[in-house]
């Protein structure tokens, strides 16, 4: 017979700004929180080498710095975390009962997801190495590192012509890729972009897709190598005569291609998502904007937030759920407590 599940008070899931803001302010309010990694340890954070926005830092500070400053505050305060990724939520049974990715089960009280969302990639030679060192997937987080010099966004979507339009604050050209012919983006921000390509500010590069990132981590991204073919998807027809493949050179790369909820483990509970996967939470005005469906399940950074996505934006929404969880957690208490006295009168 295995042994019963640990029991914890509460479970934060996912230790970016979101998951380590909730563990400072869950910890200080003595409900012991277990804040496991995730997939991603640190989350988004840990890609960029520097981060010069986030508030209280006027010399900037390395991602994983502040990362690792953060778990530092939190583990005084009572916090524990601790290795493990999350695959299953199981809201059907009161404790929760959440199970991680090697078997080990747990039962909470309440559950904060703050398991971030995942940068879509494009598994390119040179991704890997150069990622954070001229290849950012945020452009408001990093287009100011690269004043006055060529720039290139992969993509068509709105993210992409925003985040092209953004960067022309800094760049001396804009350059965007897309694979295909037509954008995906609506007319306003392809109208906007237009006029930018008018002002000579942007350039499209149409039925273009990225090859290879060229460059090191000591001098950041050099050049990159294009493919382009009339009919769109040149990576899928790099062996056709009308397919150009070439040089091209970029001081930076932005991909601006979506981001992946990671969300997959609340599948099977009545936690409400949008189609892409984001986590529907209650908002408003009033203390409970961080709640789901499922009372005691709260949803914080960019989990939920698919428009911002930034690390202070993450960070006031994981305090915003940890005070919602621990008012969730005294209410309960105080109505398991007027259950017992309710009992005990009735037994006399």
């Amino acid at each position: 017979m295995s042994d019963p599940p640990e029991h914890r008070r509460l479970i934060v899931a996912g230790t970016g700004i979101a998951g380590l803001s909730a563990a400072i302010y869950a910890a200080r309010s003595n409900n012991d929180p277990l804040v496991l990694e995730g997939v991603e340890p640190g989350g988004q954070l840990t890609l960029t080498t520097d981060v010069a926005n986030y508030p209280g830092f006027p010399d900037g500070i390395a991602g994983p710095d502040l990362v690792n400053n953060m778990k530092e505050q939190a583990s005084q305060f009572g916090a524990e975390i601790d290795h493990g990724v999350v695959v299953d939520v199981d809201d059907e049974t009161r404790p929760f009962e959440v199970e991680l990715r090697d078997g080990t089960r747990y039962t909470c009280d309440a559950f904060i997801a703050a398991s971030g969302a995942s940068a879509r990639t494009l598994g390119v030679p040179g991704e890997e190495e150069l990622m954070g060192y001229g290849l950012s997937t945020c452009a408001t987080c990093d287009g100011a590192f690269f004043r006055d010099e060529e720039m290139l966004v992969v993509g068509g979507g709105d993210a992409a012509m925003e985040e092209a339009s953004f960067l022309t604050k800094f760049a001396s050209t804009v350059h965007i890729v897309h694979r295909r012919e037509a954008f995906r983006a609506e007319d306003y921000w392809i109208d906007r972009v237009n006029e930018q390509v008018e002002a000579g500010e942007i350039e499209i590069h149409r039925n273009t897709e990225l090859l290879e990132l060229h460059g090191s981590r000591e001098d950041g991204v050099d050049h990159v190598t294009l493919a382009e073919h009339p009919e769109g998807h040149p990576s899928e027809k790099l062996d056709d005569e009308e397919t150009r493949t070439y040089e091209f050179d970029v001081e930076a790369v932005f991909y601006a291609i979506g981001h992946t909820p990671n969300t997959a483990y609340l599948d099977g509970t009545d936690v409400r998502t949008d189609e892409a996967g984001y986590i529907l939470t209650e908002g408003g005005r009033d203390g409970g904007q961080t709640a789901t469906d499922v009372p005691g399940i709260f949803g914080a950074g960019d989990v939920v937030d698919f428009h911002y996505q930034q690390a202070a934006t993450a960070g006031g929404m994981g305090v915003k759920a940890a005070i919602d969880a621990d008012e969730y957690l005294e209410a309960e208490a105080r109505a398991t407590a007027g259950g017992e006295i309710e009992a005990a009168a009735d037994d006399d």
